[in-house]
């Protein structure tokens, strides 16, 4: 049975939509555009009656492969479905998320193609948006139970809409693509097919501008190409049989038969096929939504209205913190400094009494982690000085250390941090009298002085550097060509 909605939208359309075509006489053009996209307020679902779903049942579902789809490889013949469908998918505004999911879902792509149908010809206002999140108020929701079964994002019309414009063919991204249907005939005149895509085509047909020649040409007084997609008394399947006559009579080459003629078209050329008249039982017998899918939308218009609920007490909460905002806390004072007097620092630099050992495994040498120093000067204890005294320390053998051996032994156990007065022991003591050896034989010496050898060679004596003649005076005289002595090819060794 068909919704109480649907009854008292009918008994409305009695006397407003509901008409014979052949009773009518007054002229299309007197007409005026009807009201064509769906009224409906925020949250309420639209029925099957509102899309027309039957219609586009027939539309969708029509087996005739007569279309060219001129996207596909090889340009293979196709129906309707999948023309529409492949259009969309090859559209430069389909994001790869929905081209994923009709490619994974196909009854997916064919709800979403129904639900372009309508915005293509404008039935779905650019206002209407499909997913319950949305927060916006220039867009209003609407669940669709009859074309959400598969649980894939419908978005929105804005987005459908982007969608559609951008499905052209590739040749039209370089010209302009056809805007009457004079231009659409006269490239397919000239051999051009299809002569332009089937969502541009829809759009050129849904037109104001045409719809007084469409009107003329193809239809009956006082039928116009946009009556298929509204709730007339006219049956689903012959509006989808006269829709898809026409995609047929602009895509195609002229001359051919159209696979959709009846008598009625074939007697009359350029006419649509003829349309069954309903009666208003017969009307009530299609777009019947079952059980389900009402509960399915209330379902969601409840979700809505949640989701509506939160957001405006989100907002309230919002504008209230900003009225009020809290208040700041007060800025934390800083720590009091600590002031130390002289004896305080004194006592901190003072030596301490033990030495820590060389190495722990708590910190490496040098590091300040391996050392216990005061943290404050009070608990820094107060000690008798003490005079240095000499440790004792020799080698495990008991002989004297050499002085790369005393070196080593300082790295590993001496603490440089320390007071080095404290370490005078006998080895430190020998260690500091070969260095005044070493010094005192470099002073007062060239800076290569010679080894400690208890038998002294003889010192090197150097000669003087060889130096060349002066150049003889004018008045000696050139040596003869004739000289009984001929050059040797050696250096003479000349008298001066």
């Amino acid at each position: 049975m068909a919704s109480s909605s649907s009854a008292a939208r009918l008994d409305l359309q009695a006397h407003s939509q509901v008409w014979n075509p052949q009773q009518v006489t007054t002229p299309p053009q007197y007409l005026g555009r009807k009201t064509l996209p769906i009224k409906r307020g925020d949250a309420e679902a639209l029925t099957r009656e509102d899309l027309q779903y039957d219609l586009l049942y027939f539309i969708f579902a029509d087996p005739n492969r007569v279309f060219i789809d001129s996207m596909a490889p090889g340009k293979p013949l196709v129906n309707f479905c999948d023309l529409y469908v492949n259009a969309l998918f090859n559209s430069t505004k389909c994001s790869k998320v929905l081209k994923d999911k009709m490619v994974e879902t196909p009854e997916f792509a064919i709800e979403f193609a129904k639900i372009a149908l309508l915005t293509n010809v404008g039935r779905i206002n650019t206002t209407m948006a499909f997913f319950p999140e949305m927060k916006t108020a220039l867009r209003s929701y609407h669940p669709v139970p009859s074309l959400q079964k598969t649980d894939g994002n419908l978005q929105d019309a804005p987005r459908i809409k982007n969608c559609l414009k951008a499905a052209l063919l590739p040749s039209e991204f370089k010209i302009s693509p056809p805007s009457t249907p004079a231009e659409i005939f006269l490239k397919s005149s000239a051999g051009s097919i299809p002569p332009t895509s089937v969502v541009n085509l829809i759009f050129v047909l849904s037109s104001a501008a045409h719809s007084m020649y469409l009107a003329q040409t193809h239809f009956d007084p006082p039928i116009e190409f946009l009556d298929l997609f509204l709730p007339i008394n006219l049956s689903s399947a012959s509006r989808a049989r006269a829709f898809l006559w026409l995609m047929y009579h602009y895509l195609s080459a002229h001359g051919t038969p159209n696979p959709f003629d009846d008598e009625y078209s074939k007697a009359n050329l350029g006419k649509v096929p003829r349309m069954l008249n309903l009666n208003r039982d017969e009307m009530l017998r299609e777009n019947q939504d079952p059980p389900e899918e009402i509960e399915w939308g209330r379902k969601m218009s409840a979700l809505r209205g949640v989701f509506l609920q939160e957001l405006v007490n989100e907002m309230s909460q919002e504008e209230k913190r900003r009225k009020n905002p809290p208040p700041v806390p007060p800025p934390v004072a800083p720590p009091p400094s600590i002031t130390l007097s002289a004896q305080d620092l004194a006592a901190i630099r003072r030596p301490k009494a033990n030495r820590n050992p060389p190495s722990t495994s708590e910190g490496s040498r040098g590091s300040s982690h391996g050392h216990d120093y005061p943290l404050a000067p009070q608990s820094v204890p107060r000690q008798p000085a003490r005079l240095p005294q000499a440790r004792a320390e020799t080698t495990v053998d008991g002989t004297e250390r050499s002085m790369l051996e005393h070196a080593w032994h300082m790295i590993n156990t001496i603490d440089p941090l320390e007071d080095s007065d404290n370490e005078a022991d006998d080895h430190v003591r020998t260690d500091y009298e070969r260095r005044l050896r070493v010094l005192s034989r470099l002073r007062g010496k060239a800076p290569t002085p010679p080894p400690e050898n208890p038998f002294p060679e003889p010192q090197y004596q150097p000669q003087a550097p060889f130096q060349q003649p002066p150049p003889p005076d004018a008045g000696d005289k050139p040596a003869q060509a004739g000289s009984s002595k001929a050059p040797t090819g050696k250096l003479r060794q000349v008298a001066w």
